[in-house]
């Protein structure tokens, strides 16, 4: 979700369902190490729980960096071995690294030895012709021996040539098969599915199978899907699903309280605009939120008088 997510999407979501586990973005461990880390660690304490997502291939640096992130106080540090991104690749991360298993178990018990919270995995099924399920059995029996007991599986192999990140979402099959065999052989371990998995019914089914099911982008599309998992799959006693509208006016303010921090509402109302996605009026709401929401000086009173636009038009 690298350039999707942020704290102000978590903040957003967590309004939405207060028990899903939330990640943030990919934060590389050179850019906690060496840049604003602040800026991109920093968030509410209304978002957890909250696991922090590191990319790196150095056991050194994704260990300082993931002390820094415990200190920061993420409930979980889970590195990445799934973004296809060239970008990624570049710095020699990400689903890359799925090659060098060994390499990947010694960061992480590099991780495990300098944190106390929870380090976890998230892969791919294989990369380019790396394509079996012993390929993907072998990288998960390697990377445990670090201790690490907890893997969430993207069930597409990556293609590190030749596609793009958004097509490395769908062009490869899913082959959720190689998933349930690897739960099947490794009872001990959490195993968690992740990949092309968009309506209520499908998590309820996935979870009689695996420990957890990671939704990314559909639920940054639909948003509100969120409530309905809450209350189909966590079911907290005694909660009910907020309404869309309610949602809308609960994050008033922490828009006000983040404009006076000096950001723009714009960076703050992107995230929200798929909340009314198939309702009434879900057009000419998103339609008035965008475009006024970059105009200068555009403050938290356009968030609510955005909620007039659903009503039926004169």
């Amino acid at each position: 979700m690298m350039d999707w997510t942020d704290r102000h999407c978590r903040y957003f979501m967590r309004l939405i369902a207060p028990d899903v586990l939330l990640y943030t973005e990919m934060v590389t461990a050179a850019a906690i190490l060496h840049g604003d880390v602040n800026r991109l660690l920093a968030f509410d304490p209304y978002e957890h729980p909250l696991a922090l997502q590191l990319g790196g291939c150095d056991p050194k640096d994704l260990a300082a960096a993931a002390r820094i992130g415990a200190d920061f106080g993420y409930d979980e540090i889970n590195l990445n071995i799934g973004c296809p991104s060239d970008r990624v690749q570049s710095g020699q991360f990400g689903a890359c690294l799925m090659a060098t298993p060994e390499l990947v178990r010694d960061c992480v018990a590099a991780m495990r030895d300098a944190i106390d919270v929870p380090v976890t995995v998230k892969t791919r099924i294989g990369i380019d012709d790396h394509d079996s399920y012993e390929f993907l059995d072998r990288f998960v029996t390697t990377v445990a021996e670090s201790g690490c007991d907890t893997f969430v599986v993207h069930a597409r192999i990556a293609l590190l040539g030749g596609l793009s990140p958004k097509q490395n979402r769908e062009v490869p099959p899913l082959r959720y098969d190689y998933v349930e065999r690897l739960k099947k052989n490794h009872p001990g371990l959490s195993i968690s599915l992740n990949g092309g998995i968009a309506d209520t019914e499908s998590v309820k089914q996935h979870l009689a199978t695996f420990d957890g099911v990671m939704i990314g982008r559909q639920a940054y599309h639909n948003p509100y899907w969120l409530a309905d998992l809450q209350a189909q799959v966590l079911d907290r006693d005694g909660w009910s699903a907020p309404t869309r509208e309610d949602i809308i006016r609960a994050f008033v303010p922490y828009v006000e309280s983040e404009l006076a921090k000096g950001n723009s509402l714009q960076s703050l109302t992107r995230h929200v605009l798929g909340l009314f996605a198939g309702q009434p009026g879900a057009r000419r709401w998103r339609r008035y939120l965008s475009e006024r929401a970059t105009k200068t000086g555009a403050g938290a009173n356009i968030v609510l008088s955005s909620l007039d636009m659903l009503q039926p038009a004169a």
